[in-house]
């Protein structure tokens, strides 16, 4: 099995979607697979195939949002020779390269007009005709798509044909984003970690420390399991510790006090002699919650010291330095909040 062909997971709400993807295999009719990025739409789309009648026939996959809309067509449809400028042979498209196969439109609501409405007919009478040809090609194929748009929104503001959409939702399957999938973080960011460590060829894994552990489950994850992925064999590979367990996790690689300055926005005339309005603490909406001072500082203070420390390594000396404290002050930070360099 290849590195990114598994389902790592034990929530409820990922179960059930794996387990729609898995009823939905041995048909023959399209299925939309509905999910934001980074959710796992290209391994549904494989389960799909592999567990259908088709599985040792052609899985060719095309992601509409990375070609020019004016190659979308000939690469979905195919061309003769001299169709257009450049076409010095004729090619055939994806439809008959996934011939008795499986073929996956990833961005589908990327698609054109125009491309809608070939795909419609290829979908409604299973017939592609070549960009330059007159003559119909017969295919059998199965259709899986996937997008991150609401589709049916789209259809009633007129941006995705309604007729089109009609026909590709036999099925529908919608993932779950990482958010709210209850307990899956921690499994994923174990087998993340330990497959690096691996990789790394560590003697052992030794696991994340618990601060680390809850910055996990905190983040909001808007890129899902690639996120997760990234975030946890970064954090691995800059640890390089196997013997203490990981105590540092940075979710924004490009966060740097040297990262360059934004251009400035250039000032519309408009806004000409105009006063920007004050903007408000991002944290103002955090006071009004705060019923014990104490208990609030407190927290805040552990967090930055338990950060300060895996930062630099549980370096107590470096990490004093950086925090502006005299090695006894940070000693007795660690103390007062019982932190422990490897805790678990």
């Amino acid at each position: 099995m290849e590195r990114e062909s598994q389902f790592i997971g034990q929530s409820d709400a990922f179960l059930d979607a794996v387990d729609r993807a898995s009823q939905a295999a041995p048909m023959t009719r399209p299925v939309l697979v509905i999910g934001e990025r980074g959710t796992g739409k290209e391994l549904i789309a494989e389960r799909l195939h592999r567990l259908s009648a088709r599985w040792g026939e052609p899985l060719v996959t095309m992601n509409c949002a990375a070609l020019p809309e004016t190659l979308i067509e000939a690469e979905l449809f195919g061309h003769e020779a001299g169709a257009f400028t450049g076409a010095t042979r004729a090619r055939a498209g994806r439809f008959e390269e996934a011939d008795r196969g499986t073929l996956f439109l990833d961005e589908l609501a990327t698609l054109s007009m125009q491309a809608q409405e070939r795909l419609l007919r290829a979908v409604e009478y299973g017939e592609v005709t070549r960009i330059g040809s007159n003559r119909p090609i017969r295919v059998d194929v199965r259709i899986v798509a996937a997008t991150n748009e609401d589709l049916p929104q789209l259809a009633d503001t007129g941006r995705f044909r309604a007729d089109l959409l009609d026909r590709l939702s036999f099925e529908v399957i919608t993932l779950p984003p990482l958010r709210v999938r209850e307990g899956d973080v921690q499994v994923l960011a174990e087998f993340f970690g330990r497959r690096m460590a691996s990789e790394l060829r560590w003697d052992a894994w030794p696991g994340f420390a618990d601060h680390v552990r809850q910055q996990l489950e905190d983040h909001l994850w808007p890129g899902n399991v690639r996120e997760l992925r990234n975030v946890v064999e970064r954090a691995v590979y800059r640890w390089g510790d196997f013997e203490n367990p990981v105590g540092h996790v940075v979710f924004d690689p490009f966060d740097s006090p040297w990262k360059p300055a934004a251009s400035p926005r250039r000032k519309d005339p408009a806004e000409a002699g105009t006063a920007a309005a004050p903007s408000a603490s991002p944290a103002a909406a955090d006071y009004d919650s705060i019923a014990d001072l104490r208990a609030a500082v407190d927290a805040h203070e552990r967090a930055i010291v338990e950060h300060a420390l895996g930062r630099n390594r549980w370096n107590q000396r470096q990490t004093a330095k950086a925090l502006g404290l005299s090695y006894d002050q940070l000693r007795h930070c660690i103390k007062k909040h019982g932190l422990a360099e490897g805790a678990d």
